[in-house]
């Protein structure tokens, strides 16, 4: 008998399927099931372990034994004329020995796999036909913020898992003028991008780039840093109307060269070059491109070599107003923008360059008028026009309609649009992630925002990112650790600093930590989170809360004595400020005159942006201070209703705290206790926590409510 048949007549082969359908039943519903108890990630994977490592003792179980009438017994034992093996693989023992109607274990192994084989098959067809569209359809759709329970991240597949992975460093500027910085920044910017349109590759952000040298000597100790196996190098050379590129490509651990050539060109017969150079990359690492993909690298953006010129200049310029947000940077990038475009009115990456950057200023810096923001749509609509499956159009257009009107739906519909155009693209994948956190899906938020870390792991901007969320989702610890990551790349970074400070006080009650965060900044800076948050955090200011927390009430005003204020709202703020910290003091009454002369001051601005949030908080505390407690909890409620929470899950939350600690200086405990209620089961743990509760003096109205005591006993040893 052949060793084949002998595996069939053991039923070695049946158990194998029987094993393998059954083993892969079990592993999908338990990555199902599982998660829904918030059973621990290591659990899966060790049934997924047990299981794989079951399987060839199975199969030597099935070859040495076999199943008899009398029990199981070891196949040499059996004498071959009297083995049931084959019947018992198509009958039940029951059959094979005359004996219907009795109780037996075994079945009929055949019927068993094609049994197994259905209800997988209609696992498979429920999986892919009902839950992942109502899942589709939950997470595009869904504004509710989850309760403080759900808390997971969802478990998702590594998108790039698998794919060849390189960095581009930042091109040498050899041309010895300065002033041809921008070009060889432009000509990384232009090969990275083509780099990223290419499915097969995971592409490192610029962000995570740009600190390294041109040409460094720890090149394998750069691609762990950044996970990569393969790192671009190139070098840019002008003189006059000539240029000269050179690029090699490098396999990191090994060193050795895997490809590198020279592009001698001159301004007019230079287009192209990024896409060669790209395409030549995926030949070396063996990408495999789509004919799309292909066509895409081939294209390009202008054929005015003077047009080209002005682009690279202004994406020069965009990108160092990216770093320093001022209005005068973003406006000089606007103009060279313009100015590829007059050179060039079929200039399509310019027209969609000019709208980012006006949506960039929009968001970081200085609000676009109407008509601004006009501008910057007909822009992207001439860039679609011109070039339908641009992705730096359809991730402007995106931010146009997020960041512009929090239009949601749209946005996430253009930033999917860029993922499938441009996979590596790490904007769109952040904005996915932040407009999940404003529509109240903070876990699923930590999964778009954890994916962008992969390409971007040394950005300061997606390590405290990721660190923020954690926060929200009040996991402090990660957060901690992530925001220090963030810190340790830009150690200015106001806004991670601030971060930093809450997830110490409110996370953990930290106070000592939270004063090292501030032990030695930069600058004593107001926040300017504070111009639009409701809580009375940022208008105290984060490094002044400090004292604030610790009762240290003299400290905190001798912080705002030390800070500096350069303009009328920075001193009417530092004056709102004051009267807080005097509340909070208990020190009301020696503070009413000057409330008094406050409360018009603010008025009149609010006549004229009624939708200030800065003003509506300081308005409100004013009103506390003099008494019109109706009218403070009216005016928080204004504030509310400017931005409510249902329209943005991020922002909103605050001016939800902003009420409730408004309701409690205001005598209206029932209100400040349900607005706690909602903000403890939503994910803000960056300023709600019953850490917090206990001990920030801002609640001190609510301590002798036992309304208030039960929700801090019913949250036990909760954050």
């Amino acid at each position: 008998m052949s060793f084949v048949a002998e595996l069939k007549r053991r039923n070695v082969i049946r158990v194998a399927g029987l094993y393998l359908v059954g083993a892969w039943l079990l592993t999908q519903v338990a990555s199902t099931v599982l998660p829904t108890f918030d059973v621990p990630n290591w659990v899966l994977r060790a049934i997924m372990l047990v299981v794989a490592l079951g399987f060839i003792p199975a199969l030597v179980f099935a070859w040495i034994f076999e199943l008899t009438p009398q029990g199981i017994k070891r196949d040499e034992d059996v004498d071959p004329a009297a083995s049931i093996a084959p019947q018992t693989a198509r009958e039940p023992l029951s059959a094979v020995h005359g004996l219907r109607g009795t109780r037996t274990p075994a079945q009929r192994m055949d019927r068993v796999i094609i049994s197994l084989l259905f209800v997988a098959l209609g696992y498979f067809a429920i999986d892919k036909f009902v839950l992942a569209p109502k899942r589709g359809t939950e997470s595009a759709a869904g504004t509710r913020a989850p309760a403080a329970s759900a808390t997971r991240p969802e478990r998702v597949a590594d998108p790039f898992s698998g794919k060849k992975s390189i960095a581009v460093l930042p091109f040498e500027n050899l041309s010895g003028d300065k002033d041809n910085e921008y070009f060889a920044s432009g000509m990384q910017d232009m090969i990275l991008t083509k780099l990223a349109g290419i499915g097969d590759l995971k592409v490192i952000s610029r962000t995570s780039t740009e600190k390294y040298a041109s040409h460094p000597d720890n090149l394998k100790t750069i691609a762990q840093q950044l996970g990569v196996t393969t790192i671009l190098e190139g070098s840019v050379q002008r003189s006059g109307n000539s240029v000269l590129i050179n690029v090699q490509l490098i396999d990191a651990d090994s060193d050795a060269h895997l490809w590198a050539d020279a592009y001698p060109r001159t301004l007019e017969n230079m287009f192209g070059v990024e896409g060669e150079v790209a395409q030549k990359i995926a030949d070396a690492l063996k990408a495999k491109l789509t004919a799309t993909e292909t066509a895409s690298i081939a294209s390009v953006p202008t054929q005015n070599a003077a047009a080209y010129d002005a682009f690279l200049q202004g994406q020069y310029k965009a990108e160092q107003a990216q770093e320093s947000w001022q209005v005068s940077t973003y406006r000089a990038a606007d103009a060279d923008f313009r100015r590829a475009i007059a050179l060039d009115p079929d200039f399509a990456l310019a027209y969609a360059a000019l709208a980012q950057d006006q949506l960039n200023r929009h968001w970081f810096s200085l609000a676009l008028s109407d008509s601004e923001m006009a501008d910057a749509k007909a822009s992207l609509d001439r860039a679609l026009a011109l070039a339908p499956a641009l992705p730096e159009a359809h991730l402007a257009l995106g931010y146009y309609y997020y960041w512009g009107f929090r239009r949601y739906d749209e946005a996430i519909k253009e930033f999917e649009q860029v993922l499938t155009l441009s996979p590596s693209n790490l904007q769109a994948i952040s904005g996915l992630g932040y407009i999940a956190r404003r529509t109240g899906r903070v876990p699923q938020a930590l999964t778009y925002l954890e994916q962008g870390l992969k390409l971007a792991p040394r950005d300061a901007r997606a390590n405290g990112s990721v660190g923020e969320t954690y926060s929200m989702l009040r996991k402090y610890e990660e957060a901690d650790r992530f925001l220090k990551r963030g810190l340790a790349i830009a150690p200015g970074d106001a806004n991670f600093l601030d971060l930093l400070l809450q997830t110490r006080l409110f996370g953990f009650g930290d106070i000592a930590g939270a004063r090292e965060v501030y032990r030695n900044p930069p600058d004593w800076r107001i926040s300017g989170q504070r111009l639009w948050a409701g809580d009375v955090l940022f208008l105290v200011n984060a490094r002044a809360y400090v004292d604030f927390f610790d009762r240290r009430f003299a400290d905190a005003l001798h912080d705002w004595d030390a800070a500096p204020a350069n303009t009328d709202e920075e001193r009417l703020a530092g004056r709102v400020a004051r009267i807080v910290i005097g509340i909070a003091a208990g020190k009301v009454a020696s503070a009413r005159t000057e409330c008094a002369q406050l409360e018009p001051l603010i008025q009149a601005g609010l006549a004229k942006r009624p939708d200030s949030l800065a003003a509506l908080q300081q308005l409100a505390w004013v009103e506390v201070c003099l008494g019109h407690n109706d009218q403070a909890i009216s005016t928080a409620r204004k504030a509310m209703d400017v931005l409510p929470i249902g329209k943005d899950g991020y922002f909103g939350a605050y001016q939800v705290s902003g009420l409730a600690q408004i309701a409690a200086h205001a005598g209206a405990p029932d209100l400040a206790l349900d607005s706690i209620r909602q903000l403890l089961a939503t994910p803000t743990g960056t300023f709600m926590s019953v850490t917090r509760l206990k001990l920030d003096p801002i609640w001190d109205p609510l301590r002798n409510d036992p309304r208030f005591k039960a929700l801090l006993a019913e949250d036990g040893g909760k954050p």
